[in-house]
């Protein structure tokens, strides 16, 4: 009998990670993204949960093209996909 070390995230108890790393950059994920979500209901209150959850999500999984767009190249959200499904 063989036995496996698998990593959970603690924010998201369904994923199994085979590397304690990527289970921890799961976390800081959706950490960012539970962040993001916060900040996007705050500004526009009429967002559904689920919308500024997945907003967030998106946007957190996505942070590198974002803050290239914030540090004045607007042109890096080109490279977004059109459309995402989880």
């Amino acid at each position: 009998m063989a036995v496996e070390v698998v990593y959970r995230s603690s924010r998201d108890l369904e994923r199994l990670f085979m590397d304690k790393a990527e289970a921890d950059r799961h976390d800081k994920m959706l950490e960012l993204a539970e962040a993001l979500a916060s900040a996007l209901q705050n500004a526009a209150p009429t967002l559904s949960e689920k919308q500024a959850d997945d907003l967030g999500i998106f946007m957190a999984r996505h942070r590198e093209l974002f803050a290239r767009a914030f540090k004045n190249n607007p042109e890096a959200l080109a490279e977004l996909p059109a459309l995402e499904k989880n």
